[in-house]
């Protein structure tokens, strides 16, 4: 297997491998040339997310300024919006489906360190060049879901269809969905119900 192939499929890579490193060098232009740039230049806007993202839904938008580590990496269905200083560390696939809404400063963040240092330590490898373990789970978004501002989903997470996440959680564990969960560590608090309508009619 390729580096990238490990990193896809969950499995301890080495993030110095060539492929990977041109790929993220990729994404950080990208990405610096897209928080470069101003809400007015819509068309330069969309060519640099169409260059970027893997799959980019019809009418999304991305307020910036953006970090993604690779971009390629990620999906983002239609209508789905990000606020201020989205952060996007798809290391392994990042899902975000349709109607999803992030605030300011939300965070996904898939990669894995290990616990202990001595696994976690940067180490030479043959060639000299220095690298460290690490390994990535996906993060997923359903349709129809509410990210606060300053929140950070961790890798492994699904967050279920419809489910509204609190300002300020981190979210370690799997949201079911159509629930208000918040915290640290995230939980579901909640069901969202009829009576979470703000006018009869509304939803």
């Amino acid at each position: 297997m390729t580096e990238k192939e490990k990193m896809l499929s969950g499995r301890l890579y080495d993030p110095s491998d060539r492929e990977l490193l041109t790929l993220r060098q990729r994404a950080h232009a990208l990405s610096k040339a897209y928080n470069d740039t101003v809400e007015t230049q819509e068309a330069e806007r969309s060519e640099i997310l169409s260059a970027l993202i893997g799959r980019l839904g019809e009418n999304a938008y991305i307020q910036g300024p953006v970090q993604f580590d690779y971009g390629c990496f990620t999906a983002i269905g239609e209508n789905s919006y990000a606020n201020f200083n989205f952060t996007c560390l798809d290391c392994a696939p990042v899902t975000i489906g349709a109607n999803v809404f992030m605030g300011p400063n939300v965070s996904l963040l898939t990669p894995v360190h290990p616990l202990c240092w001595q696994e976690r330590n940067m180490f030479p490898k043959p060639d000299g060049t220095m690298t460290d373990r690490e390994y990535a789970r996906p993060i997923t978004i359903e349709d129809n879901c509410w990210i606060a501002g300053n929140v950070t989903v961790c890798g492994g997470v699904t967050i279920g269809r419809g489910s509204v996440i609190g300002a300020g959680s981190v979210v370690t564990r799997p949201i079911p969905a159509g629930v208000f969960a918040a915290g640290n560590p995230c939980r579901p608090i909640r069901p969202i119900t009829d009576a979470d309508r703000m006018e009869s009619g509304c939803l």
